[in-house]
Parts: C-alpha cells; sequence; structure tokens
C-alpha cells in the first residue's frame, strides 16, 4: 500500500470515528471520577486507561478493587469480561485485507465494542488496516482525554453530573446501531435474535458467559443469513 492511500484510509477510519467521539469522552470522564473515588491517584487513573483501554473492565476493576476484592478475583472477573475482544478480533482480522503482523497487533489493542460494530457493518472496500487503525486513534484519543478530564474534574463537579454520565455509552451505541440495521432487515433481526438469546442464557449462566455464547451463536448465523454489504438483499428482490 503506498503512502498516500494509506494516509486516505487512515484520515477515511479518523472520520467514521468521530461519532463515537461524543459518547467517550463523557464516559471517560465518569471512569476518571470513579476512579478518583476509589481512592486512585491522578497518574493511576490516567495510565490505566493509557495501557489497558477497555472502558467496561476498568469500571468493573475499579469498582471491585472499592469493595476490597483480591487481585485474583479482579483478573479473573476481567478475563471473562474481556474474552469477547477474541471474537471481535478475530472478526475484524477476517474482513482486514493485506496487513502486517505488526499492524494487526496495533490494530488489535484497539478493538472494541463501537469500532468493532463499526468496522463489521462498513462496506468491503472500506475494510482495510489503515481505515481500522484511524478509527481507533480517534477513539483512544477521545477515551484518554476524557479520563484525563474527569480524574482532575473529579473534586468539584456535582453528583448529579456524574452520575448521568454513564448513560453516555449506551445512548452512543444505540446512535451507532440504529443506522445499520434500517439498512438491513435481516441485521436488524439478527440483532434481536441477539438480544433474545442473551436474555435467556442469562437465566441459566453467569452474564458474561451469556453475552459471549449469545454473540457466538448469532454470528455463526448473521455469516450465513446477513450480507451487509446488501448482495443477497439485492438477489433477494430480483428473484422477486
Amino acid at each position: 500500500m503506498s503512502t498516500s492511500n494509506f494516509k486516505a484510509e487512515f484520515l477515511g477510519g479518523a472520520r467514521a470515528g468521530v461519532p463515537v467521539v461524543l459518547g467517550f469522552i463523557p464516559v471517560g470522564i465518569a471512569f476518571g471520577i470513579m476512579a478518583r473515588q476509589a481512592g486512585f491517584e491522578i497518574w493511576q487513573t490516567c495510565g490505566f486507561s493509557i495501557f489497558v483501554y477497555a472502558g467496561a473492565s476498568q469500571m468493573m476493576t475499579v469498582g471491585l478493587y472499592a469493595q476490597g476484592a483480591s487481585i485474583i478475583a479482579m483478573a479473573l472477573a476481567t478475563l471473562l469480561l474481556n474474552f469477547r475482544h477474541l471474537i471481535m478480533s478475530t472478526c475484524v482480522f477476517e474482513r482486514i485485507k493485506e496487513s502486517t503482523f505488526k499492524q494487526k497487533l496495533i490494530a488489535g489493542f484497539g478493538v472494541t465494542d463501537e469500532s468493532f460494530a463499526l468496522f463489521t457493518t462498513e462496506k468491503e472496500e472500506r475494510c482495510t488496516i489503515a481505515y481500522f487503525i484511524g478509527m481507533n486513534c480517534v477513539m483512544y484519543t477521545s477515551w484518554n482525554v476524557g479520563t484525563f478530564i474527569g480524574a482532575i474534574a473529579s473534586d468539584f463537579l456535582p453528583v448529579i453530573i456524574t452520575a448521568s454520565l454513564g448513560i453516555a455509552l449506551y445512548a452512543m451505541f444505540i446512535g451507532l446501531l440504529v443506522p445499520n440495521i434500517t439498512k438491513n432487515f435481516r441485521l436488524g433481526m439478527l440483532v434481536v435474535l441477539t438480544a433474545i438469546c442473551n436474555t435467556v442464557l442469562c437465566q441459566f449462566m453467569p452474564g458474561s458467559w451469556a453475552l459471549i455464547c449469545s454473540t457466538l451463536l448469532c454470528a455463526f448465523i448473521g455469516v450465513f443469513t446477513v450480507d451487509l454489504d446488501g448482495k443477497k438483499e439485492e438477489c433477494a428482490d430480483e428473484s422477486h
């Protein structure tokens, strides 16, 4: 890949990641405040986001730390929660063409629920390593900026504001998902099926394992039923 192509694709991915910033910054602020209230220093809070970069497990770990949980308990809980990244990374790299092992290592660090959702619903021609790295750079930067602001501002922000920041992540994820499922009926049905499977499995196993199992099952179904580029649905329309 030429330097000019890499730059253009990188910038394209960065632009695609901008909407996520609106969710990552307030949630990063919430995490920074939460970590400081649990007893973390500013440098520890910021270092956590720089080197770990996994919002859900960061918040869970801080919560467990505040409750006096052991290191082993925190490590096992984080492993279970982040096991889904193995699945997501595999799906992402299946779509990426012509990438080196070093590039995959860099890209793999940036895999999140949001980057996975955006990238795996993009058209095939946009799915390059440069595009994915550009997307991740914007998201990573916004998460760390939010964490820093939260760590600094934790001493003077009102409780009502800090308590409401966490909902931004859910609102952002819905905002990313809805435009895609409105354009692809089968994808929408797959999302509904995943939610149903997860709800049912939660009655029989821990929530983290229910999420993993429902994701695996419905991703397998989606491989054969959903075409993100719309080719299958176009063929179906032509047959009528």
